[in-house]
């Protein structure tokens, strides 16, 4: 079965995990990387906050057969 996982600040997460996503709190760029990079490979869609999305390298997130995410609005 597919998961899903957010990466991001917290306080802009919490609700996610209340419906059952994977949380990864992530306060600066290389917590995100190192979150992004722990991913299972069950994970199918990764919630990602604005800061977050700015932290991952554009080859990170286009890489073929790599997982889909999405960007939270503000």
């Amino acid at each position: 079965m597919s998961e899903i996982a957010a990466i991001g600040e917290g306080e802009r997460l919490r609700g996610f995990a209340l419906a059952g996503v994977d949380v990864a709190v992530a306060a600066d760029p290389a917590g995100v990387r190192a979150a992004w990079g722990a991913l299972s490979a069950d994970v199918a869609l990764v919630i990602l906050t604005r800061a977050a999305h700015a932290a991952l390298a554009a080859d990170e997130l286009s890489s073929p057969g790599q997982r889909l995410w999405v960007v939270l609005p503000r």
